[in-house]
């Protein structure tokens, strides 16, 4: 059974997609001169910002994310809540699991997400993209979840306790690699690709009951 369920946020609790990449194709425009198609921006989706401008060749990772977040803010009327997601974590907290966030996100970008902070009371144990030193794909961050969920309940937890759910395949390497099983987010029906995973879900209910299969 899982002790801990760790969530990515935009794309797999937030439908953050247009926002996020449309925002991101503003960007690049202004900064980089170019017109990149709606499906190549997709594949930045879900990365920090600052790793964004490096794969583009993009030299001031500030300036960048500075863009990107006001381009962001001035599309983000089109953000909302995936179908039932609320509901779900409400009842997955009831259960007594652990549950918590590993995002991309900044702490502030975090905060102050209105959608976000009504599920911030469902989920235990949060990390930013400033918490930690490396940022997904690499393990550290599920990691640090995974130790603040431990000190909290006073016993190690193990890797293969828990359970992160994503959409990326920089989430499913995160969770590989840090020895977790993976739930793959497939809200729209994208082809998973090369993305591994142990489970695959496109609705609230089907989320919620992976933790219920598992716990049988």
């Amino acid at each position: 059974m899982y002790k801990l369920a760790v969530f990515d946020i935009d794309g797999t609790l937030i439908d953050t997609e247009k926002t996020g990449v449309e925002s991101l194709v503003v960007t690049i425009k202004e900064l980089l001169g170019m017109d990149i198609p709606y499906e190549e921006a997709y594949k930045y989706f879900g990365i920090p910002s600052n790793k964004v401008a490096g794969l583009l060749g993009y030299e001031d990772s500030k300036l960048f994310g500075e863009r990107w977040e006001e381009n962001f803010i001035a599309l983000s009327h089109h953000i909302q809540p995936f179908p039932g997601v609320l509901d779900a974590l409400r009842r997955i907290k009831a259960t007594g699991i652990a549950t918590g966030v590993v995002t991309s996100r900044n702490r502030m970008e975090f905060d102050y997400d209105d959608h976000l902070r009504t599920m911030i009371p469902y989920l235990d144990h949060k990390v930013c993209s400033g918490d930690t030193v490396h940022h997904k794909p690499h393990p550290e961050p599920l990691l640090h979840c995974i130790s603040l969920a431990s000190k909290a309940l006073g016993s190690a937890i193990s890797p293969r306790e828990v359970i992160f759910f994503g959409d990326t395949g920089h989430d499913y390497a995160c969770a590989r690699d840090a020895g977790c099983d993976f739930a793959l987010a497939d809200w729209k029906g994208r082809d998973a690709g090369e993305i591994l995973f142990r489970y695959k879900f496109s609705s609230a209910e089907e989320m919620e009951s992976i933790l219920a299969i598992h716990g049988e």
